[in-house]
C-alpha cells in the first residue's frame, strides 16, 4: 500500500488516557488511525521508526510544571519537530467498581475504608495529594505508566478492593464506575500536550503560533544568558517559558529550552535568533507550529 492511499496513524498512551483525548482533539473532523502504546518511549519510538506519522505527547502540567524525561527524549532521543500543541484540563476522578466498595449503609455511596490500593500515573497522583492524604492514608499506592493503564488494571482485579485515578473514558472503556468526580487538589490542573512528527500538520484556522527553541550557551562568556534574553526583549517578543535542562555532558551545562509567542514566519523573531547565534550560542529549533489553548 502507498503512503498515499494509507490513513495517517497517530502514536498515543492507551486508549481513555489524557494522551488519547489529546489526538482526538488535534484531529478531530479527520480520519487518522490511533495506535496506542503502554510505555512513552514506545509513543516516541513509533514515531521516530517511521511506524506512525505523529505521536501525542504531555510535556508540562500546572501543578507539577513540566514533564523533565518527556523533555529530555526530544532532545537526547529523538529527532521530531513539534508540529501542534494543546491546553487541556486534566480533571482526575476516583474510579473502582462501587458494587464491591459500597458503603454498608446503603447510600450508595463508596467506602474508604474498602480500597486498599490505589493505582495510577504518578504524575496523576500528585495532583490528588491531598485527596488521598485525607481519605485514603491506609490505601497501598502503585504506579502504572499511564491513568488509562491503571484503570485497566483494576478492571483486571475485581474482588481485591483496588481503585484507580483517571478519567471518565477510560472508566466507561474498562467497565468501572466514577467513584467521585473531580478529585485533584487544584481547579486549574492543566496539561500541555505536543503533537510531534516528521510530516507536516498545518491548520490555517489556528489564531495563536508558536516557536520553540533550545538554546546553549557559549562557554566563559559572562552575561550571556542576559543577551539572549536582551534580543527578544528589546524587539518586542512575548516568552512564554524558559528552563533550563543539563546538557548530560559536563556538570553545569546547560540547555535553555525558550516557548516563544510567535512564528518563525516573521521578520522580527529570525533576526533575534541570529543576534543570539552571533554571540556564539547554538540555536536548535524544536518547531514552529499552532497553539490551541483551553476553550472551555
Amino acid at each position: 500500500m502507498s503512503t498515499h492511499s494509507r490513513k495517517p496513524t497517530v502514536a498515543a498512551l492507551p486508549k481513555g488516557s489524557f494522551s488519547d483525548e489529546a489526538a482526538r482533539y488535534f484531529f478531530r473532523g479527520k480520519q487518522v488511525e490511533l495506535v496506542y502504546h503502554n510505555m512513552i518511549a514506545d509513543v516516541f519510538k513509533s514515531t521516530d521508526r517511521g511506524d506512525t506519522d505523529w505521536s501525542v505527547i504531555p510535556i508540562e502540567n500546572t501543578i507539577d510544571g513540566s514533564v523533565s524525561l518527556h523533555m529530555d527524549w526530544l532532545v537526547h532521543e529523538v529527532d521530531l519537530p513539534i508540529r501542534a500543541e494543546w491546553v487541556f484540563p486534566a480533571v482526575q476522578n476516583l474510579v473502582g467498581r462501587l458494587s464491591e466498595l459500597q458503603s454498608e449503609s446503603g447510600s450508595g455511596s463508596w467506602d474508604p475504608a474498602k480500597i486498599r490500593k490505589v493505582i495510577s500515573h504518578p504524575v496523576a497522583m500528585a495532583q490528588c495529594y491531598e485527596f488521598l492524604r485525607s481519605r485514603l492514608p491506609h490505601a497501598e499506592m502503585e504506579t502504572r505508566s499511564s491513568t488509562a493503564e491503571a484503570i485497566r488494571t483494576v478492571s483486571e482485579h475485581p474482588g481485591e478492593g483496588w481503585a484507580a485515578i483517571g478519567t471518565k473514558t477510560a472508566a466507561a472503556e474498562y467497565g468501572l464506575d466514577v467513584l467521585e468526580e473531580r478529585v485533584t487538589d487544584h481547579d486549574n490542573n492543566y496539561t500541555r500536550f505536543l503533537l510531534v512528527g516528521r510530516t507536516p500538520f498545518e491548520d490555517e484556522n489556528a489564531v495563536l503560533r508558536k516557536t520553540s527553541i533550545l538554546v546553549t550557551l557559549p562557554e566563559d562568556y559572562p552575561g550571556a544568558l542576559h543577551q539572549v534574553l536582551s534580543a527578544f526583549a528589546w524587539r518586542r517578543i512575548n516568552l512564554s517559558r524558559i528552563e533550563s535542562r543539563p546538557t548530560k555532558k559536563k556538570l553545569g551545562n546547560y540547555y535553555f529550552f525558550i516557548d516563544i509567542e510567535m512564528s518563525l514566519d516573521t521578520v522580527l523573531l529570525p533576526a533575534a535568533l541570529a543576534e543570539i547565534e552571533a554571540i556564539g550560542c547554538q540555536v536548535r529549533i524544536l518547531g514552529s507550529y499552532p497553539s490551541y489553548p483551553y476553550e472551555g
